[in-house]
């Protein structure tokens, strides 16, 4: 009889396992990951003459993109920003907007 209960004891506690699990996916990971796809999906329709803000808050025009080789075998692409009268280069993945649309998780005012 003490077999039995201790059998059952733990498939609920694997079942409750894997119910926090599931919550766990639904409520971080998958909202994370489709939040990351946009991001990515809209700094690739990024061009010249869009106006921008990045993560730090400066806000201007792209007046150039190009891809930089940091590092032998690694590229970043970067972006450079005309704000005012001063230009500024930054990474690409620093934008957080792009004309009205915001990048999924960016504070938004």
């Amino acid at each position: 009889m003490l077999q039995a209960q201790t059998g059952s004891g733990i498939t609920v506690l694997v079942l409750q396992m894997a119910a926090i699990g599931l919550v766990f996916y639904f409520l971080i990971l998958r909202p994370s990951s489709q939040a990351r796809k946009k991001h990515a999906e809209l700094l690739g329709n990024l061009k010249k003459n869009d106006e921008v803000m990045t993560s730090g808050g400066i806000i201007g025009k792209v007046r150039d993109i190009k891809e930089v080789e940091v590092q032998p075998g690694v590229k970043e692409v970067r972006v450079t920003i005309e704000s005012g009268t001063a230009s500024v280069v930054v990474e690409r993945g620093r934008i957080v907007r792009i004309g009205g649309e915001s990048a999924p998780g960016a504070a938004q005012r």
